[in-house]
């Protein structure tokens, strides 16, 4: 018969505690089973250490945690055989949030004491109160080892509790949920059904020490004397089964782990059929402990450039998983990176669930960052062939890093491969670019574009084809943005050829260039102007032109301007850009501007519709949208019926 009866009083504050945990702390019901989870197991390790330092207590080897459930009466039961409490351990431990200590744990979970948060974790009061999320009613049975007397505490979560002496027939603790009633909207499932808690036990706790087992009834079939199935006959069969892996595979040595294992376990976390092309996995000791285990995978998920998918490394605590896409572990152009990171020196704040901003987890994001770039860096080197194949799947991602980590820009420019004019069939660096520029070059050359073959016909490139100068083909979407960051390499400065002015050649090159130009311009000076009057609605500047060989004319942004290119992106994504005029650059050496020169000469008025013909051509060969389509294809049929 029970006795000693006692039934107390929340306070107010608790019931401001208890709406935190319920409401606001969690952001997953489910996460409950991993807190009684993690608490039970918390109570075999402190039996275990009193074990040894208390020589009377019965030694315990078979340690486990059980679920039981019920489905009739809608319970959910967690049992451990660990140290258990007595009665006075469960008023201060489980009555912890209606004592003196509630305004604490409340100014804690408001962010106050950040790093003395990491106390609570894994102690019976904030993390068991989670179970409030789906049940009704709790009741707690424990008995401490070492005592012959049990205590149990009773509890609906709302203005009081009770604690009356009990009996239990060994030492540990169990608790019984009263579920709430199923309610899928609101993230309460059925945690009375075997695949669910053993899903969930999978995903949160499969690598804690001890083993959690819950019986599985099955339909098997009959068998006769002879144990042959008989037809159209099943039974009911009953079998005690483990939950749980128990064997965290970043824990063990590199050495004695096989390469299926790392296949295996990369499938696992991240739901890919492939094997990953890399794995990388090490340990950190000294100020800031942890463990990584971290895998490139070979092909890209198709998730890669979704704004809303969900990315980010599993991270771990006492092989605990308290968040399963941690995000900060890794910057936004690393995020096709799968793995697992386990530390016990994370500061986390009152629901285990959520990490405090601060110095640890900028630590280990650096040397995470700096592992996998050091990793890139060596395949790029020593295996060609599969850098060449992860820059396939995962370049244009690896390029945004330049844009947002500065401190990683050097390695990242390493690690760039671009197409270039210089051999149709490989990739190359830009060291390899440098490597074979004339000595008299002093800038990278570039240009950007939506495939090979309108770059290398850009009539942009003419004069660098003619003096032999490499030209990088830069035709991802993120390139435009990127070279706003990668200004310059190895001391040379990046140059697009299609904004601003064009010099090639030396010195003495230069300058007789230039010199030749400025003769050209004046020359020209009275048809450039009349071009320019004509086209003044589109084009900001109509002049001569030191980059063009073969073409009449092209398209040219200013220096620090939008290119034509990136303007027609964020045109075709919905982005609004305000236009800019471009400027008109024309051939002077070309028959067809001699030609309409000597027209202008003769009659200033007969080449309006050669000059917007002209414009027309122009934007064509730059791959952009006419200012004018209607008015382009009335000129052209005009002159072409004219001709003939």
């Amino acid at each position: 018969m029970s006795k000693n009866v006692e039934t107390l009083e929340f306070q107010t504050e608790t019931k401001r505690l208890l709406d935190l945990v319920i409401h606001s702390i969690y952001s997953n019901k489910e996460i409950f089973l991993r807190e009684l989870i993690s608490n039970a197991s918390d109570a075999i390790d402190k039996l275990k250490y009193e074990q040894i330092t208390d020589k009377q207590l019965s030694e315990e080897k078979d340690f486990e945690i059980r679920l039981e459930s019920d489905t009739s009466a809608r319970t959910l039961t967690v049992i451990d055989n660990g140290i258990g409490m007595s009665r006075e351990e469960v008023v201060k431990n489980i009555g912890t949030i209606a004592k003196s200590g509630t305004k604490e744990l409340l100014d804690k979970a408001s962010g106050k004491n950040a790093n003395q948060l990491n106390e609570l974790i894994g102690q019976f009061g904030v993390g068991f109160y989670s179970a409030f999320m789906v049940a009704d009613r709790i009741e707690l049975l424990t008995r401490r080892a070492g005592e012959e007397k049990a205590t149990k505490w009773v509890s609906g979560g709302d203005a009081e509790f009770t604690i009356v002496d009990s009996e239990r027939d060994k030492h540990g603790t169990s608790i019984i949920l009263h579920l709430k009633p199923i309610d899928q909207e609101n993230g309460i499932e059925d945690y009375t059904q075997f695949m669910t808690l053993a899903t969930i036990v999978k995903r949160y706790s499969d690598f804690i020490n001890y083993p959690v087992k819950m019986q599985n009834e099955k339909e098997e079939p009959q068998l006769d004397d002879e144990g042959k199935p008989i037809e159209g006959k099943t039974q009911k069969v009953v079998e005690d089964e483990t939950l749980n892996s128990m064997k965290p595979i970043w824990e063990k040595s590199k050495s004695k782990i096989k390469k299926e294992e790392y296949t295996e376990f990369y499938k696992h976390i991240s739901h890919d059929w492939l094997e990953p092309s890399e794995v990388i996995h090490f340990s950190v000791e000294g100020r800031i402990e942890y463990k990584a285990l971290l895998f490139i995978p070979g092909k890209a998920p198709f998730d890669l450039y979704y704004r809303d998918a969900k990315v980010g490394l599993q991270l771990y605590t006492k092989r605990v998983m308290i968040m399963e896409a941690c995000e900060d572990l890794l910057p936004s152009y690393l995020r096709f990176v799968k793995g697992v990171v386990e530390s016990t020196d994370l500061p986390l704040n009152i629901s285990r669930e959520l990490l405090q901003q601060d110095r640890h987890i900028a630590a280990i994001r650096k040397r995470l960052v700096k592992k996998i770039l050091d990793t890139l860096a060596n395949n790029q080197k020593k295996e060609k062939e599969k850098y060449l194949e992860f820059w396939k799947e995962f370049g244009p991602a690896l390029k945004e890093g330049l844009n947002s980590d500065f401190e990683n820009k050097e390695a990242l420019s390493n690690l760039l491969l671009f197409q270039s004019s210089a051999d149709a069939e490989k990739l190359t660096s830009l060291q390899e670019y440098v490597e074979r520029m004339p000595k008299e070059q002093a800038k990278i050359y570039y240009i950007t574009g939506e495939n090979r073959a309108t770059v290398e016909n850009s009539p942009h490139i003419e004069a660098f084809k003619a003096k032999n100068y490499e030209v990088l083909f830069l035709l991802d979407p993120v390139d435009e943005i990127m070279v706003q960051s990668l200004v310059d390499f190895d001391g040379k400065k990046l140059k697009s050829i299609s904004k601003g002015d064009v010099e090639l050649g030396g010195e003495a090159e230069k300058k007789e260039q230039n010199k030749t130009k400025e003769a050209k311009q004046e020359e020209l000076k009275d048809f450039l102007g009349a071009m320019q009057k004509q086209l003044d609605e589109n084009i900001k500047e109509v002049r001569v032109s030191s980059r063009l060989v073969d073409s009449p004319a092209c398209l040219v942004a200013d220096e620090f301007e939008m290119s034509a290119h990136l303007e027609k992106l964020l045109q075709k994504s919905g982005a609004e850009a305000s236009k800019t005029k471009k400027i008109l650059e024309v051939n002077p050496d070309h028959g067809l501007i001699s030609k309409l020169n000597e027209k202008f000469k003769s009659d200033a008025n007969a080449i309006d519709d050669y000059t917007n013909l002209l414009l027309g051509y122009a934007y064509i060969a730059e791959g952009v949208e006419l200012p004018d389509p209607a008015k382009f294809n009335k000129i052209l049929a005009n002159l072409m019926n004219e001709a003939l």
